[in-house]
């Protein structure tokens, strides 16, 4: 079979890589918000959903060409992996844990990564930009809750992860209806 025959009928992994990194959002940010406290569930998650099944979509992406793709799907794979591992290793006392000004600062970090992203959404379609969007505000809030330690941030940045979850959830949903029943079953705002 051709090199581009074979390209052509490989499955899109954005729908898995939207899924993984929505509902583990979602997740994290409802014990954000207050309802619970990062545990278990969160971090299983983090390392296997958000993290391992991202990371795999990242490599279909590199497959298919898609440099963005692959980028966001790879990186923020290894965020929740990353992210689980924090928790992990001080849980272990196997590192210290993690100061405000030092997580303040990797949020931040990840914040202005997502910021950076968010410009190549503008030539996507409007689903991806939202996730985008709500996304480095996610991390800027996150990042100002961690260095003021103040539980009220980290809880609006809870609400707004929580809004930045669904909307991914969302936009791999109707990629995935839309490709199933090839039409527009949801629309994901083309540019």
């Amino acid at each position: 079979m051709a090199e581009s025959q074979r390209d052509s009928i490989l499955a899109n992994p954005a729908p898995l890589g939207l899924m993984a990194f929505g509902v583990t959002t979602v997740l994290l940010n409802v014990a954000n918000a207050g309802y619970y406290s990062v545990n278990s569930i969160v971090l299983a998650m983090g390392i296997f959903y958000g993290g391992l099944a991202q990371v795999v979509a990242g490599a279909m992406e590199w497959r298919k060409g898609n440099i963005f793709g692959m980028t966001a799907f790879a990186s923020y794979g290894f965020f929740w992996l990353s992210f689980a591992f924090i928790f992990i290793l001080q849980s272990l006392h196997l590192a210290a844990d993690a100061d405000p000004a030092a997580l303040g600062t990797y949020l931040f970090i990840w914040g202005l990564f997502t910021l950076l992203m968010f410009f190549g959404t503008l030539k996507a379609n409007g689903a991806l930009m939202v996730v985008f969007g709500t996304l480095f505000i996610l991390f800027f809030l996150l990042a100002a809750g961690a260095w003021s330690s103040n539980a009220d941030v980290t809880k609006l940045a809870g609400y707004e992860g929580i809004i930045c979850g669904l909307s991914a959830m969302y936009a791999s949903i109707a990629t995935l209806l839309n490709d199933v029943y090839k039409r527009q079953v949801l629309p994901v705002f083309p540019r």
